[in-house]
C-alpha cells in the first residue's frame, strides 16, 4: 500500500509534467497563429481543417488545465491535512482510488452520484 507521502510525491511530479505539456501546447498554438498572420486563408477545406485543429488543441489545453487544477486542489488538501477525505461527504476516499488517481477529491459513492446527477440518470 502506498502512503500519503508517496502520493504527494506523485502529485508533485504529475503537476510538473502536466504544466510542461500545457505550456508546450500554448507555445505551439502561438507559433501556429504567428505563422498564419498576414497570409490569406486558402481553400475552405484548409479553413475547416485549421478550425478543427484549433478546436482540438483548445480542448486538450482545457483538459490539461482542469487536470492541473485538480492536482493543485489535492496538493492544497495535503498541506491542510485533509488529503484523502471526500470533498462531498468528508469520509475517507478509497485507498485504491487514490493510488490510481492521486488527485481524486471524491469517494466512489459521491463520484457515482455526481455522474448520475450530471447525466440525469435515475
Amino acid at each position: 500500500m502506498i502512503n500519503d507521502d508517496e502520493l504527494y510525491r506523485r502529485l508533485v511530479e504529475e503537476k510538473a509534467q502536466v504544466a510542461e505539456r500545457l505550456e508546450q501546447f500554448k507555445a505551439r498554438g502561438q507559433e501556429a497563429g504567428e505563422s498564419r498572420e498576414g497570409s490569406p486563408f486558402g481553400k475552405r477545406e484548409e479553413e475547416a481543417s485549421e478550425a478543427f485543429e484549433l478546436e482540438k488543441r483548445l480542448a486538450l489545453e482545457e483538459k490539461l488545465a482542469a487536470t492541473l487544477a485538480k492536482i493543485d486542489h489535492a496538493l492544497a488538501k495535503y498541506e491542510a491535512g485533509t488529503y484523502g477525505l471526500c470533498d462531498s461527504c468528508g469520509r475517507p476516499i478509497e485507498r485504491e482510488r487514490l493510488e490510481a488517481l492521486p488527485q481524486a477529491s471524491l469517494c466512489l459513492a459521491c463520484k457515482a452520484r455526481q455522474i448520475k446527477d450530471a447525466t440525469g440518470a435515475r
